[in-house]
């Protein structure tokens, strides 16, 4: 029964997860305040070691969340079900286009997909900012913000911005620093 319930619940965030892989982060988030095998802090993790792995993001993440609740036959399952969905949509979707390349109602849906994805991003990057940069359990409300973690996240995303380097020796700096400076 295990097995079913978390094949049935990463289809669901794989088909629903528009944009990528980031776009996971609010459907894990909901299952984790609903289940208490998942902790709410553990998706962060996931965040880190899933961005820092090879392959999709969302599918990693969900190996990761299905892996600590069922082990390694959890995580097969958990990769599979967020998968499952992406290929059966293109499938048809790569089909569907082909009859209706001009038909202004499939131009008119993948104009709305757009923006959805948009925010679903956007909602996950406030996501793992929250989780990055932001102590909920501060006194004082401008200790709120982690400055260790504020000032790599801005070298960071300098860096990426505007000197466009490998993002492999960044994941590998970022990880240093946080054995350095024990974050």
């Amino acid at each position: 029964m295990k097995f079913l319930f978390i094949f049935v619940e990463f289809c669901k965030i794989g088909l629903f997860s528009v944009g990528g892989g980031l776009a996971t982060l609010p459907f894990l988030f909901e299952l984790a305040e609903k289940h208490e095998w998942l902790p709410i802090e553990k998706i962060g993790d996931f965040l880190a070691v899933a961005q820092a792995s090879p392959g999709a993001i969302g599918i990693n993440m969900g190996a990761q969340a299905g892996f600590l609740w069922a082990g390694i036959p959890g995580a097969c399952i958990a990769a599979l079900a967020m998968a499952a969905p992406s290929v059966v949509v293109i499938i048809f979707i790569a089909r569907m286009l082909k009859a209706f390349k001009e038909n202004r109602i499939v131009a008119a849906v993948f104009s709305g997909l757009r923006p959805a994805a948009a925010g679903l991003l956007a909602a996950a990057g406030f996501s793992a900012w929250k989780i990055s940069l932001y102590n909920a359990s501060a006194g004082i409300w401008y200790e709120s913000l982690r400055l260790k973690e504020f000032i790599i996240f801005a070298a960071f995303f300098f860096c990426v911005y505007k000197l466009k380097g490998n993002p492999i020796i960044y994941v590998a700096i970022a990880a240093a620093l946080g054995v350095i400076l024990k974050l």
